[in-house]
């Protein structure tokens, strides 16, 4: 699993606290604009931050160690954030992890259809029409798109919107599909007294692991040679439950579908999860790093045609 916030601070995901913090300092002094005059110095001096803000922040930190990159769209941090524009990468974080500060106001209420990659987060305030007149009154409901993660879809969790001046929270809800619209009541376009509401159309951004059909998931699970052979089990990390145990029956082929029931998305009408679905994938040992003897004994005893000259 990709974690390129540890990259960033040129660590793994093993170092201590301690460890993150020195690897920050170093990096903060040496890239600082106030030492550092390269043209570059600013945005790398913005990636260390954030990283470190994430990796600084037990919950956060926590979070990060459990998704990794599928948390950026399964991007690297750095051309995550580039995609963004201009955003604050504080904001940027405080959209991702939630949490207060910044002075980014509290959690709206809303109602409506829905709650609110691979580019993230990558609409921030940004609008598709712009209201206008219906029927001959003043249409002050205004729209915007933003684009979640595929586990957060799954999940459920907060997304940070910045409008009209204003930022809050809005709920996501486990399940949302991409798609569907929300409405928050009162943070549309304003004229007097009167505001209209925004209306937030959700795209969820792809998984490099899991695809979703209707309330299922699909993942492709590694399944080493000897265990595929003999049985055994296979610990998994799963977004529904953090860790799961397959028992893997002797003779397993690739391709071989097991179901994980009920531990698929939640179904936002009936509450019924629907399930995971593991498909097999046999991983072959390389040759080259096995035992002569070993080898030799497999080419007499294992089952097929002639083998090569090669």
């Amino acid at each position: 699993m990709a974690k390129s916030l540890y990259e960033t601070l040129g660590i793994n995901d093993k170092s201590s606290a301690d460890e993150i913090k020195k690897a920050y300092r170093k990096l903060a002094r040496k890239y600082h604009p106030d030492v550092n005059k390269d043209e570059d110095a600013i945005d790398k001096f913005k990636e260390i931050n954030a990283a470190y803000e994430v990796l600084s922040d037990k919950q956060k930190k926590d979070e990060y160690d459990m998704y990794g990159d599928q948390i950026f769209g399964g991007q690297k941090f750095h051309d995550f954030a580039q995609q963004q524009g201009n955003v604050d990468l504080d904001d940027l974080l405080k959209s991702i992890f939630g949490g207060a500060g910044g002075g980014a106001g509290k959690s709206s209420g809303f109602s409506g259809s829905a709650f609110g990659s691979s580019s993230g987060f990558g609409s921030f305030g940004s609008n598709f029409g712009s209201g206008g007149y219906s029927g001959g009154k003043q249409d002050l409901n205004q729209k915007t798109t933003i684009t979640v993660p595929f586990y957060v879809s799954v999940k459920g969790g907060k997304h940070n919107i910045s409008i009209n001046s204003d930022s809050f929270d809005i709920k996501i809800p486990a399940g949302i599909k991409s798609g569907e619209t929300l409405r928050v009541r009162g943070k549309g376009k304003s004229v007097g007294s009167q505001r209209g509401d925004l209306l937030i159309k959700v795209e969820v951004a792809d998984s490099d692991n899991y695809e979703r059909r209707e309330n299922d998931l699909y993942l492709t699970l590694d399944v080493p040679l000897k265990t595929a052979l003999f049985g055994g089990k296979i610990k998994i990390e799963t977004l529904i439950h953090e860790l799961i145990t397959l028992k893997v029956p002797q003779n397993t082929k690739s391709g071989q579908k097991f179901r994980v029931k009920g531990s698929g998305v939640v179904d936002r009408k009936t509450g019924v999860s629907g399930n995971l679905y593991l498909i097999s994938d046999i991983v072959l040992p390389n040759v080259d790093e096995l035992d002569d003897e070993f080898v030799a004994l497999l080419k007499e005893k294992l089952p097929g045609g002639e083998l090569s000259d090669a």
